[in-house]
């Protein structure tokens, strides 16, 4: 038979035991203390009553007189029975300076020798003690009787006194009482932690303290080692928790945890999806130098309690995505360029079979000097490799667009220039999608004015100065001043729904870079987009 491993108690358990334990003790301790108080207490209590009791009866003339007869116990007997049990005493015993009593709550022992100590009350003082005598223990005071007509000689003694088991019976009421309270405190403080218990049992879903301190490891070794971004947000909107992936994504500070959403200074759309009460899925969004894929799921139980919201860097896919179509753009103009290149052919092939050899060679060469133009141009202003690609294939692509690209004459990079902390990808990211708007810009319309223009984007590529320069200009419709600052909102675009991408990711990449993009009007008629980027690295201030 296999043995059975207990499982641990859950922490919501342990504290639960634990509080009735201290429930427990507190109130035992408590009843123990009240009890040896009470019992001081009731023995204080019963002292002075019982000197209140003999100094009252000593000082009473009857008693004095009651002395002088030859008979004390006739008078004396009937009058301490009545104060006893006027008073609540156990005993009021009178007698004579030998110690016989006069009088007794039992008949039989009058005429017999009190039982206790007399010496302290002859000597004129009122003394109190605790001896054991006929009635067994009991808590007594005895005190002088004066009589003033033999000059306040001490004539008889007075003793009243309490028994032990009085005492101690009142003592038990009140601790019968004292248990019954201390039950019914015990009783409500065990069924105050067992409330408070349940819930922490609900909130702790059961587990013990092992088990929430390794769940706690974990929880904090998922939060550093998950690239994606995490950020938990409670009912007001703040944040709860964040990963280091979501401080990155989202540009934040450390001391981010606490702040309201809307005091984040993040981009009004993402600003927006992150306070929606619905759930979002696969939302694309920027930050000031990512593209982040958002969703969200909001935490209820019958009330919103908070939102969780799962950020996925989608920059570099994006990047990637604007590479994938300057090549499916290359491959296009290659195309393009393969089958013009065969019509020639055709048509020089066409001037030879027909005779005219010198007019095929002339066409020939004019086509060949046209293209090589356009390449050793860019070639020999432009020495970094990936641009100059760049900008071959997009001026074959204008020119399948009926738009000419021409290389501005003050442009030159030269080679080893560009340091490698500058990512050819953004150089792409950045002049890709600047030529694309221009070329389309350009190809819709000449612009307003009296004179037609042909359609061109004109590119400038310098560096120097310590600066990268890249400008694009056309020949388009332009830009309204208005909305120079619109221009790079995600989603803002001249042409139909689903674009407004391009100049977004174009400010990312000069932002990424320590640079900047500026808009204006060109001298063509068109707009005029000009990234400086710094060539060396931006110094870091402490």
């Amino acid at each position: 038979m296999a043995m059975r491993i207990p499982h641990p108690r859950s922490l919501a358990g342990q504290l639960f035991a634990m509080q009735v334990v201290l429930v427990a003790a507190l109130v035992a301790g408590c009843a123990v203390f009240a009890y040896a108080t009470g019992r001081k207490q009731a023995e204080a209590a019963a002292r002075q009553r019982a000197t209140a009791v003999a100094v009252a009866v000593a000082d009473s003339p009857s008693v004095a007189e009651s002395v002088r007869t030859g008979n004390p116990s006739a008078r004396l007997q009937p009058y301490a029975e009545k104060v006893r049990r006027d008073t609540g005493v156990t005993f009021v015993t009178i007698m004579n300076t030998r110690g016989v009593r006069w009088t007794h709550p039992d008949p039989d022992q009058i005429g017999a020798t009190y039982l206790g100590h007399i010496g302290p009350a002859l000597r004129g003082r009122v003394f109190p003690e605790t001896y054991t005598g006929t009635l067994g223990p009991s808590v007594r005071v005895v005190a002088p009787v004066r009589d003033d007509r033999a000059g306040g000689r001490i004539t008889a003694l007075v003793s009243a006194g309490i028994t032990v088991d009085t005492i101690s019976a009142q003592v038990r009421r009140q601790l019968l009482a004292l248990l019954g309270v201390a039950a019914a405190a015990l009783a409500v403080g065990g069924l105050c932690a067992y409330v408070i218990n349940a819930r922490l049992r609900r909130h702790t879903h059961g587990m013990n303290a092992d088990e929430l301190s390794r769940m706690h490891d974990y929880h904090e070794a998922a939060l550093h080692a998950v690239r994606e971004g995490l950020l938990m947000l409670d009912g007001r909107r703040r944040i709860a928790l964040i990963n280091d992936g979501g401080r990155e994504l989202l540009g934040l500070p450390p001391d981010s945890v606490g702040r309201y959403v809307s005091d984040l200074g993040l981009p009004p759309a993402l600003t927006g999806a992150l306070l929606s009460t619905e759930p979002r899925v696969d939302e694309l969004h920027l930050t000031a130098e990512r593209v982040v894929v958002v969703n969200t799921s909001p935490v209820s139980s019958g009330e919103q309690r908070g939102t969780v919201v799962t950020l996925r860097d989608h920059t570099e896919l994006q990047a990637l995505s604007g590479e994938l179509d300057s090549v499916r753009g290359f491959a296009e103009a290659l195309r393009s360029q393969a089958h013009e290149a065969a019509n020639r052919l055709h048509a020089v092939v066409s001037l030879i079979e027909l005779g005219r050899e010198d007019e095929a060679v002339d066409f020939a060469t004019a086509e060949l000097e046209l293209a090589q133009a356009l390449t050793d141009q860019v070639v020999g202003a432009v020495a970094e490799p990936v641009l100059a690609a760049l900008l071959l294939g997009k001026a074959a692509q204008a020119n399948e667009r009926g738009v000419e690209l021409v290389l501005a004459p003050d442009s030159r990079i030269d080679d080893g220039v560009l340091p490698p902390g500058l990512p050819a990808r953004d150089l792409v990211t950045i002049l890709g999608n600047l030529i694309d708007n221009a070329t389309d810009a350009a190809a819709e319309g000449v612009g307003t004015g009296t004179a037609p223009r042909s359609a061109r984007v004109t590119v400038t590529a310098r560096a120097d100065a310590g600066e990268l320069t890249l400008r694009v200009a056309d020949t388009g419709a332009g830009l309204d001043p208005a909305a120079a600052e619109e221009v790079f909102r995600r989603g803002w675009s001249t042409k139909s729904a689903g674009r407004g991408l391009g100049l977004a990711l174009v400010q990312q990449a000069a932002r990424r870079n320590a640079g900047t993009v500026e808009v204006a009007g060109s001298a063509d008629g068109g707009a005029e987009f000009t990234v400086r980027l710094p060539l060396t690295a931006p110094a870091v201030t402490s």
